[in-house]
């Protein structure tokens, strides 16, 4: 099946775990499709996927990855060699903050790539990469992220499923459907026709810093990943050590936190524009291609686009093929937007601002309609 395809770079080894699972076939009188999925959707999708393979789009460029990496180890050292050379006044301390902010966010997207299998073709290798990255260079854990992005992809936008739209109901309403169906209930758990406005000071700068920092550690030692915790410490020993040598123990709580509202603040946008204004509802059981497409949508393509958003500006792309690395999306573009116009479906691509702005738009046009179901007698 295709969420199969998606996931697996090595389907024969994960067949293998596979047979244990096995009880049986279909009998010869039951479909292998369900109503509810669009057959024709389906079986071009597959030629589309047979084509991209043979076009080798699906085969890594490691100098690429080589030269993301590198270039975020330079950030990162450069971020303290700016207050070890220069000082920890008033310029230098913001200078390094937004040095040592850009190299996060770099290896934000970099340890995206990793956790996708997107950058070797052997899969330990991803996953030990995966857990330098994003547990040493970050502060975070690799199975912790595995385990909610999966889902995530899985299920985008289809609400009990996907664990980046839990924020609804308790601090927005998100979709129109579940606005309109709050107001009526007579739920308020915030005041939603204001959400356009308190989004700027919650969720943007406050997700890493608040919730993030303490859902990592939560989860890694609820199910006991110990590497992943060992591999975490050795983060937060490295940023005490060389930045508490330079800083007072005040001005160093302050960077730490400051590098992560901004850190935050910028993966938050870049991480709703594509889902937040797309349709949010409960799961339909769509076919895989049709319940990605409702749920995304992408943003123009420039050289500065793509490096700040990690290439999640092609998030169709992205979606429709998780394992696919983002220096290929470009390429697939044009076949992924064929395919939607053979079938009807809209292929949404709107500029960087644009997609920022509909997020702010969305919020305000749901909280609306969740105030005139709520006063509505």
């Amino acid at each position: 099946q295709e969420a199969f395809a998606a996931f697996h770079v090595d389907k024969v080894l994960v067949s293998k775990y596979l047979k244990s699972l096995q009880i049986g076939e279909l009998a010869p009188d039951q479909p292998s499709i369900e109503p509810t999925k669009n057959k024709m959707l389906v079986k071009d999708f597959r030629e589309l996927r047979a084509t991209v393979e043979k076009m080798g789009l699906l085969k890594p460029n490691q100098l690429f990855f080589f030269l993301q990496l590198a270039h975020i180890l330079l950030l990162d050292t450069a971020a303290w060699l700016i207050l070890c050379y220069f000082g920890t006044s008033l310029m230098p301390f913001m200078v390094s903050l937004v040095v040592l902010t850009v190299s996060q966010v770099q290896a934000s997207w970099l340890q995206h790539d990793l956790g996708h299998l997107s950058v070797f073709r052997k899969t330990k290798w991803n996953r030990l990469l995966h857990k330098f990255v994003m547990c040493h260079l970050i502060g975070a854990s690799a199975k912790w992220w595995t385990l909610l992005h999966s889902q995530h992809h899985a299920k985008p936008n289809c609400f009990q499923k996907d664990p980046d739209i839990d924020m609804h109901p308790f601090l927005f309403t998100l979709g129109k459907k579940f606005s309109v169906e709050l107001g009526i209930k007579k739920k308020k758990y915030m005041p939603y026709n204001h959400q356009h406005k308190y989004f700027f000071i919650t969720l943007p700068p406050l997700l890493f810093p608040t919730y993030f920092q303490c859902h990592t550690f939560y989860i890694a030692y609820t199910k006991r990943y110990w590497g992943d915790l060992a591999w975490m410490l050795t983060f937060y020993i490295r940023f005490f050590f060389i930045y508490g040598s330079l800083l007072q123990i005040k001005s160093l709580l302050a960077y730490y936190f400051l590098f992560r509202m901004l850190e935050s603040s910028w993966f938050v946008w870049v991480s709703q524009m594509n889902h937040i204004p797309m349709d949010i509802y409960y799961d339909k059981n769509l076919d895989w291609v049709s319940t990605q497409l409702q749920a995304t949508c992408n943003v123009e393509q420039s050289l500065f686009n793509d490096w700040f958003t990690g290439h999640l500006n092609f998030q169709i792309e992205h979606h429709l093929f998780p394992t696919m690395p983002r220096h290929n999306y470009r390429k697939v573009a044009p076949l992924v937007k064929s395919l939607c116009a053979k079938h009807g479906i809209e292929y949404q691509c709107k500029p960087l601002l644009m997609a920022f702005a509909d997020i702010v738009h969305s919020l305000k046009n749901w909280g609306e309609l969740w105030l005139d179901a709520y006063l509505h007698k």
